[in-house]
């Protein structure tokens, strides 16, 4: 991913909070047909391990999915994990009243995860997958739903439905492209622009205001 100076992302948590907030990722590998990508919705272990500098993605696939059949495993897989994003008017800028030269781009932030993936297949490895999403997930619920909650043999039947993956992750990257480029006062027009938007374009102006006052390092 093209990430320049201003705009790369690399402090561990700011990365990991937004895997958290938005774990709806891309899984994308190479196959016999060329690249095959997905949506899957993956839990982030940031725990080192041997192989895996920045910890490990979990997540399954349907067995159906012919994606965890095809993959090269002596390739990388690549995740990508899309955060808030939105576009850019060059109207926000009070320097485009002054000289004009501003054009229009877009604002984002996306974490991209490399590495070997492999594919599990072990019943006890996939329940466990099961009830760690279904907590992460449902623990926003006054009354949250565990897999306990549905029969047991309904529960196995779906377990035979799925494949579990785990990427290794050889690399992490992050890009934060928010206006850092701009002069102050074009940041505060964006920032303002955004947040007199919808509830999404406000998560941007957000990020509008922290990068502003916090470099990326």
């Amino acid at each position: 991913m093209y990430a320049p100076a201003q705009f790369k992302e690399e402090r561990p948590q700011v990365l990991q909070d937004l895997v958290a907030r938005y774990p709806l990722a891309t899984l994308v590998t190479l196959g016999p047909e060329g690249l095959e990508a997905n949506p899957i919705p993956l839990l982030y272990d940031p725990t080192p391990q041997p192989g895996a500098p920045h910890g490990v993605l979990r997540g399954h696939l349907a067995r159906a999915n012919p994606q965890w059949q095809r993959y090269r495993p002596e390739v990388d897989a690549l995740v990508i994990f899309q955060g808030p994003q939105a576009y850019i008017s060059p109207n926000w800028y009070p320097s485009k009243a002054e000289h004009g030269k501003a054009v229009p781009t877009w604002n984002y932030a996306v974490v991209q995860a490399a590495g070997s993936l492999r594919v599990i297949e072990d019943p006890t490895w996939l329940r466990r997958l099961l009830a760690d999403l279904t907590a992460a997930h449902e623990s926003r619920h006054i009354h949250p739903w565990t897999l306990d909650d549905a029969p047991e043999e309904f529960i196995a039947a779906q377990l035979k439905g799925i494949v579990g993956i785990e990427l290794a992750i050889r690399t992490l990257t992050g890009k934060w492209k928010m206006s850092q480029n701009r002069p102050a006062a074009d940041r505060q027009g964006v920032q303002t622009a955004l947040a007199a938007s919808d509830e999404s374009q406000k998560a941007v102006a957000e990020l509008v205001a922290q990068t502003g006052t916090t470099p990326v390092r």
